[in-house]
């Protein structure tokens, strides 16, 4: 290795490192914070600020436009970081690099993914996303040198605090997908959001009124509805379901850290437990230790999945819908595990905290609504039927939204 090199690769390392450093002090930060913010539940504006003004929506770019040209693995732990202290920031920043990355591998033109990355780097912008695939749709229709784009999306992440966003459209019998800025007219975010958990996902309604989208706009050319995408468009689908995996460890992680905090500050001993500290409870020891075991599994499952995801993404058009079947199989053995690890942790916290962590002032039940509500967002059973049927006959899912 030249000396060239090597100093390119200690420039990364110090860059990766600080990314991560000033991910862990955000995260402390929202932690701090959190019982007000979920209390709120407001959209998070200057939480968004914040993530802007310290790099990290940019930190899965390209370092030769000024991004921080991390891979998927430390991008998700970024997002697993976050969701330690607030779950819905780190569920936000995870939409926020699937939606922004999705034009590198999906875009019809190589020239506009990369001038669309120049622009969100340059700018900082926050990418979102109108693409419930369960809602009626939006239709096109066209009026002199552009469209009109009209219709409601529902549970539109980020929706408040998008600066692009991604959306696909019904133009007759075709079907087009584009990205375009949030501050056309047209564009309008319902505060309809008030759901028990990821108070702060600002995942309300937006409502599409004559807004217009140009051909410029498009990332491919207009397809067939009924036309299969080339395999390589298909990765967000993988790669959203470990965003979901991995703040939902952090999510759980940020619960059994802060019992931890409880237990050492504020719990006292059972009165036929022998000890003189609950920190010396041998149930509560042993729980802990049980907790910490199951996370620590579940995170380092979900670094495999990811490293799975990223070398099949990395063949480029190349990629076989079999090597993508494969990848996303591995990605939802550890959607999973993680589901069912992260209820257990956030609701069972309470056993080692007692009764007065129950107080409403704490709001420590916000961790477990927090993966309650968003684990509802695609039936966990049917992920595990993939992974079983990919087990048993060998069969991949075929590539949608959710699969």
């Amino acid at each position: 290795m030249t000396a060239l090199h090597l100093l390119k690769e200690h420039g990364h390392l110090d860059q990766r490192q600080e990314l991560f450093s000033r991910a862990e002090q955000i995260s402390a930060d929202l932690a701090r914070r959190g019982a007000v913010l979920d209390a709120e539940g407001r959209p998070p504006i200057g939480e968004i600020a914040t993530l802007k003004a310290e790099g990290l929506l940019n930190a899965l770019h390209p370092t030769e436009i000024g991004g921080g040209g991390l891979g998927w693995v430390d991008g998700l732990r970024l997002v697993r970081i976050l969701a330690r202290g607030e779950s819905s920031i780190g569920q936000l920043l995870g939409y926020h690099y699937v939606n922004s990355q999705y034009p590198y591998w999906a875009a019809h033109d190589p020239q506009k993914a990369h001038d669309l990355g120049v622009e969100t780097v340059a700018k900082s912008l926050y990418w979102g996303a109108a693409v419930n695939p369960r809602d009626p749709g939006l239709t096109l229709t066209k009026a002199g040198d552009h469209y009109l784009l009209n219709g409601r999306k529902t549970f539109s992440t980020g929706a408040h605090v998008s600066d692009r966003i991604n959306a696909n459209a019904a133009f007759g019998d075709q079907v087009a997908n584009f990205t375009v800025p949030t501050d056309r007219p047209g564009y309008v975010a319902k505060d309809d959001w008030d759901n028990i958990g990821q108070r702060l996902s600002d995942s309300g309604s937006v409502d599409f009124k004559d807004f217009k989208v140009y051909e410029s706009d498009f990332l491919f050319p207009l397809a067939d509805k009924n036309a299969a995408p080339a395999v390589q468009a298909t990765f967000n689908t993988p790669l959203i379901q470990l965003v979901f995996v991995n703040f939902y460890l952090g999510t759980a992680e940020g619960a059994l850290e802060t019992a931890i905090d409880y237990v050492r500050t504020t719990t006292r001993p059972w009165i036929t437990s022998g000890v003189d500290t609950a920190r010396e409870d041998p149930y509560i020891l042993e729980r802990i230790g049980e907790f910490r075991s199951a996370l620590k599994a579940s995170a380092a499952l979900a670094d495999l999945a990811a490293e799975a995801v990223q070398a099949a993404l990395s063949r480029g058009r190349n990629v076989t819908e079999r090597e993508r079947g494969e990848a996303s199989i591995e990605a939802y053995t550890a959607k999973v595990n993680a589901t069912h690890v992260a209820l257990e942790v956030t609701s069972r916290v309470f056993e080692l905290m007692g009764a007065r962590a129950t107080a409403s002032s704490h709001r420590f039940d916000r961790y477990w609504r927090n993966v309650r509500t968003h684990t509802l967002h695609d039936p966990v059973f049917y992920k595990a039927r993939e992974v079983g049927d990919f087990a048993l006959n060998g069969r991949i899912p075929g590539p949608s939204l959710y699969s």
